[in-house]
């Protein structure tokens, strides 16, 4: 079918969002997309803003000096161009994810400076099958996680990352640079074989499965979705959030739990636990059922689950909570909450509400029982000025005094798949939260689209 321009970025909505970055490290996926998107504004909107960003993770001497390659290309190609540095100690283990986690880092800063919300990156077909390859044999997610790379993902409720190339081959994107004389940098990370992609990569090279395994993840990607928006019409229906920190899910939900209500059970454990990941798929299904045949208190992925004849109630368990600290400007507490400070006063720090001051309150906060909201409430954060409470994180009191904070469905807080889009506007609204940042498609869409 060829390097079809309208068919690669046509979808991508230009009229709301009119500056665009293209992430671009040199390598010939990503050059590609820099050349053929650049060609496509050139034709359909010539005045669009558009920054290369190179990040540079400091990790081989010859970075730097690639980083200096791919910004004398832009120049030649008339491409604003910018490197950004992952500086600091690095850490001894778990490098490639502390470097994926620092490179989109880095990348939203760059977007947030230079005034876009849309980032574009270079995964193709091939990245696709390596990372489904690579699921399949951990059978992450309990097979959500085989739907593989969405072709929009929301990072940090606010950047998106746009993937126009998944459909395509990496052959013939380095076919379109070498009939442009464009030459490209090969990664020597690429053949070392102490990384699980590099060697995923190697067999899948022998084994022409790349095709098969990028038509797996579009089926699997369809039943995601398909599966997100049945847990949305039952967090619609049948959950509510009475107090901060405490769930309430109709026993309807439960009464012959199928799949879409055991699927709504994990986000909302996962949410109120802080938790990134949803609990095991097994567990879960147990517990479901388990609550379906009697009442019960159990735990699970950081959440307390008290089952009564009043309906599911969920909170957080009173373990591995946050040590009290001062207020930090973009801070995650415990998964659950966002915070945000102006405020210079030493003094103010945040913490635990407590049990003391939780029961004061609790009676205010209608529609379940007074020791569930208290129980909730304890463990919720505070913000204190030495010993004097302030108010509860998010209320008018602490806002007054330059510190405001905004609860987060922890499941899509750093990354939300367009699969789960639906379900993360359900939670948002439970959670009181504004809606998300406007799709970067002229049409959305079918998440998986």
């Amino acid at each position: 079918m060829g390097l079809d321009l309208a068919r690669l970025f046509g979808g991508i909505d230009i009229d709301q969002h009119r500056r665009f970055i293209v992430a671009v490290s040199g390598g010939s996926d990503s050059l590609a997309l820099l050349l053929l998107f650049k060609s496509f504004l050139d034709r359909k909107a010539p005045r669009t803003p558009l920054l290369a960003v190179t990040v540079d993770h400091g990790l081989r001497p010859e970075a730097a000096a690639e980083a200096r390659a791919v910004a004398a290309l832009c120049n030649k190609e008339g491409i604003a161009h910018r490197t950004m540095v992952w500086d600091g100690e690095k850490p001894s283990g778990g490098i490639i994810a502390a470097a994926r986690e620092a490179r989109y880092d880095l990348l939203a800063l760059a977007a947030d400076e230079f005034g876009a919300d849309v980032v574009l990156t270079a995964h193709t077909m091939d990245d696709q099958a390596e990372t489904v390859s690579m699921r399949l044999r951990r059978a992450s997610g309990g097979g959500s996680g085989i739907a593989g790379m969405a072709r929009a993902t929301l990072f940090d409720e606010r950047i998106w990352i746009v993937r126009p190339l998944l459909a395509e081959r990496r052959q013939a994107l380095r076919d379109y640079l070498a009939d442009n004389g464009i030459a490209w940098i090969d990664d020597p990370t690429n053949d070392n074989h102490t990384y699980e992609r590099v060697r995923v990569r190697a067999e899948l090279a022998t084994a022409d499965t790349i095709e098969e395994l990028a038509a797996q993840a579009a089926r699997a990607g369809t039943d995601r979705s398909r599966l997100s928006r049945q847990a949305t019409e039952l967090i619609e229906r049948f959950v509510t959030r009475p107090a901060p920190g405490l769930y309430h899910l109709s026993p309807q939900m439960f009464a012959a739990p199928d799949q879409a209500a055991v699927q709504t059970l994990r986000i909302m454990l996962a949410t109120a636990g802080g938790m990134a990941y949803l609990p095991d798929l097994d567990r879960t299904t147990a517990l479901a059922r388990q609550i379906a045949a009697r009442t019960l208190r159990a735990t699970l992925s950081r959440a307390v689950i008290d089952a009564r004849r009043s309906g599911i109630w969920i909170r957080r368990e009173a373990r591995g909570l946050p040590a009290e600290y001062r207020a930090t400007d973009r801070l995650q507490w415990d998964g659950r909450w966002r915070l945000a400070t102006t405020a210079s006063e030493n003094r103010l720090r945040v913490s635990l509400l407590g049990g003391v001051h939780a029961k004061e309150i609790a009676s205010t906060f209608a529609g379940a029982p007074e020791s569930l909201v208290a129980a909730a409430l304890s463990l919720e954060p505070a913000l204190f000025d030495g010993d004097r409470l302030i108010g509860l994180l998010g209320s008018r009191e602490t806002a007054r005094c330059g510190v405001s904070g905004e609860p987060v469905a922890a499941p899509h807080a750093r990354f939300l798949p367009a699969f789960d889009l639906t379900v993360a506007h359900a939670l948002r609204r439970i959670l009181n939260r504004p809606p998300l940042p406007s799709s970067p498609w002229n049409k959305h869409i079918a998440p998986e689209a």
